[in-house]
């Protein structure tokens, strides 16, 4: 009765099942050809790596075919994976199949895969998964959506991969590239070729463009290890060797990545940790922070930086540079802090309308540099043990022995205070003690002193010098043919210098005014020195390589002894103006 079977089946051609074909085939014969053979469970040992064709509405087996057709609700098992669909070619010899028609993989409970067409290779248990056009393939695992159009499953290792193309999602990323692959039990996922990971986060977007990428599921953690792109709402990275925790938002970045912000600021160092939800990062190696905008850098082995305080700190050899009028400005302190600073302004009440008092709050920023610092530029050098530039007033102050130089002059004090404006100084303050030296030949000092001084500068060269309070002068002046041959010692309350170039120009003293005018030949060396003079040229910055602190610095000159030998004279016949 078989072969009777047969022979219908040739006499009408189909001498080979194929999924369309199936169904017409059985429409031809089954009237009147006996039912057609029921599939058998079979009852052989189950061992993980064998293929056993579970169930299926109808078997048919052509004498000629190493296969056998499944038809309607076929069932195929391997170990713990279920293989479905509607129509099959089975090789029993191999335990190989082609399933056909609605057709899904199904491992317990969490990894799910859907196609039109299933090549299974048994000896080497790969799946060969394929899509009609306009549809894809789909795996599901758990919250995890992988898709594409040929998607290829190794059973062995359970891994699964494609190269025309895909998309892999979770519930906190979105994720494309030209080739990946991915392992359901490991929950691990590599991206290879135009890699595109979006954050679906609506908070905070980010996207990573790369051409090799890891990423893990179950943690969402993403690796670069090509080069590639970070891209968020506060700027872009660029790097080639990176770890981004983006469920908690933590980024690590190595190998001198490049953080560039909205606001024009870079970021460079070994390795770049930034927290998005605590709000702060940190710099290790070699970092330089560059604001071109501001046309400043920063250097240092550390630094951090806190987005809710908008503060910052830096440390190891740290060095500003700032270089926005052409000659570069060096800088150096052991730590460099930034933070915000809240100012209430007080607004006045409408008087007619009778509102009460009110105020505002304004923030600006502090920076501190301390301690022993240092800076050098071409017409400019300075130290102190610490310095705060506040933004408020455009100021940097300088704390404890500081000392700033500008060619032959030098001034010292208790605190210098610098005002910027347009980031060239245009105001020195000496609020509580001020002494101003300038060589003239040696042993020769112009030297003022007095308790405030203010020195005004013009494009950076001084210009005017006012002092009040216990005010001292030594003063050589040249005579006509530019010797010197004679020095103007005084006192008084106020004092007023003009200066063109290196020369001094005007010097006026009042209201009254004591001084002695004293022969260079008949001057003791130590009355050429005001009591509290100090040169401390040991201690200037020579170059930009000098402004780091040495192990010991040269506490200046010491004050010279009482003076002998002057001749006491009437203020105006020294020429100071009373």
């Amino acid at each position: 009765m078989r072969r009777l079977s047969v022979i219908i089946i040739l006499a009408l051609g189909l001498t080979v099942f194929i999924p369309w074909a199936s169904s017409i085939a059985l429409t031809a014969f089954e009237s009147a050809a006996p039912p057609p053979i029921k599939p058998q469970i079979s009852t052989a040992h189950r061992t993980a790596d064998r293929v056993f064709l579970e169930k299926a509405d109808r078997l048919v087996k052509m004498q000629s075919d190493s296969f056998v057709v499944a038809l309607g609700n076929v069932e195929f098992s391997k170990g713990p994976m279920r293989m479905y669909c509607d129509s099959a070619h089975f090789f029993p010899a191999t335990e190989s199949f082609d399933a056909y028609g609605n057709v899904r993989m199904r491992q317990g409970d969490t990894l799910f895969v859907y196609a039109d067409e299933l090549n299974y290779n048994a000896p080497e248990q790969i799946a060969y998964l394929y899509a009609d056009a306009g549809k894809k393939v789909k795996m599901i695992n758990k919250d995890v959506t992988l898709e594409t159009d040929v998607f290829t499953y190794d059973l062995k290792i359970e891994l699964g991969y494609y190269d025309t193309g895909g998309v892999l999602y979770d519930r906190k990323n979105r994720l494309t590239s030209r080739e990946g692959e991915y392992t359901p039990s490991t929950k691990e996922a590599n991206f290879y070729t135009n890699v595109h990971l979006h954050s679906l986060s609506e908070s905070d977007t980010l996207d990573i463009y790369t051409d090799s990428l890891y990423y893990n599921t179950a943690s969402h953690v993403a690796l670069l290890t090509s080069p590639g792109t970070v891209v968020n709402p506060r700027g872009i990275v660029y790097t080639s060797d990176a770890v981004y925790e983006t469920d908690p938002g933590v980024c690590f970045l190595y190998n001198r990545s490049l953080v560039k912000a909205k606001g024009g600021q870079t970021l460079i160092a070994d390795t770049i940790i930034y927290r998005e939800k605590a709000g702060y990062g940190e710099a290790f190696g070699n970092m330089i922070l560059t604001d071109s905008a501001k046309q400043v850098q920063v250097t240092g082995d550390y630094g951090y930086y806190s987005r809710e305080r908008d503060s910052s700190f830096v440390t190891g050899r740290t060095t500003i540079k700032e270089y926005s009028k052409g000659d570069t400005l060096y800088m150096h302190g052991k730590y460099l802090q930034s933070f915000l600073e809240f100012d209430t302004v007080k607004i006045e009440a409408d008087t007619i309308a009778g509102t009460p008092e009110s105020s505002r709050v304004d923030t600006f920023h502090i920076s501190v540099l301390y301690p022993q610092v240092r800076f050098y530029r071409s017409d400019m050098q300075g130290v102190c043990d610490s310095m705060r530039f506040t933004e408020k007033d455009s100021t940097m102050r300088m704390f404890v022995e500081p000392v700033v130089w500008s060619e032959q002059r030098q001034i010292f004090g208790e605190i210098i205070e610098l005002h910027f404006n347009d980031s060239t100084i245009d105001k020195a303050t000496l609020p509580k003690f001020g002494f101003s030296a300038e060589l003239v030949e040696e042993p020769c000092y112009n030297q003022i002193s007095g308790k405030e001084m203010i020195a005004w500068f013009e494009n950076e060269d001084l210009k005017k010098i006012d002092i009040s309070g216990n005010v001292e002068m030594v003063l050589f002046p040249e005579e006509n043919d530019s010797t010197i041959n004679k020095f103007v010692k005084a006192e008084s309350s106020y004092l007023t210098a003009t200066f063109n170039g290196k020369a001094t120009e005007r010097v006026k003293m009042w209201p009254e005014t004591n001084g002695v005018v004293t022969p260079l030949y008949l001057a003791r060396r130590s009355n050429m020195f005001l009591s509290r003079f100090k040169w401390y040229g040991d201690r200037r910055p020579k170059d930009k390589d000098d402004i780091y602190p040495k192990s010991t610095e040269s506490p200046g000159n010491p004050v010279p002894e009482n003076n002998s030998g002057s001749e006491a004279v009437a203020a105006e016949e020294i020429q100071v103006e009373s």
